[in-house]
């Protein structure tokens, strides 16, 4: 299982995901990439196998990726105060992979008619996506 974990700002809620599936799926490969460093050294704190920052490094990682993992600002060009950009966005939403869109109402992207959900909560609910659709 290829995972491509894509966060922003402090990389917090990709660093929680990140552990979470480490320690529930040891043998998946997970490729952490930040917009900026600071998310990115710390998803790799939290045991990413591989990690870059930038635009290029979504693009190529949209590529390879059999699950994206991200907030939904991902999709969204110039979201999460502008760190995503509209290549970022599209190389996202033109991945094949599939994609897990934590539905974070800040940013002024709200997503209606859906609940705010604890970080572990949503957890939670990515870890019963794996189980169910991929093979540990």
């Amino acid at each position: 299982m290829n995972i491509l974990m894509i966060d922003a700002q402090g990389g917090g809620i990709g660093k929680q995901i990140i552990s979470a599936i480490k320690n529930t799926y040891p043998a998946a490969s997970i490729t952490a990439v930040g917009t900026n460093s600071t998310a990115t050294a710390n998803m790799l704190k939290a045991g990413a196998d591989h990690a870059a920052t930038g635009e290029n490094a979504v693009i190529v990682g949209c590529r390879k990726a059999e699950l994206i993992i991200g907030p939904i600002g991902i999709v969204i060009a110039d979201s999460l105060f502008g760190e995503v950009t509209p290549k970022m966005a599209a190389a996202v939403g033109q991945s094949s992979a599939k994609r897990l869109l934590i539905p974070i109402n800040q940013c002024d992207n709200i997503v209606l008619g859906v609940k705010n959900i604890a970080i572990p909560d949503m957890i939670a609910h990515i870890l019963a996506y794996i189980d169910s659709e991929f093979e540990p």
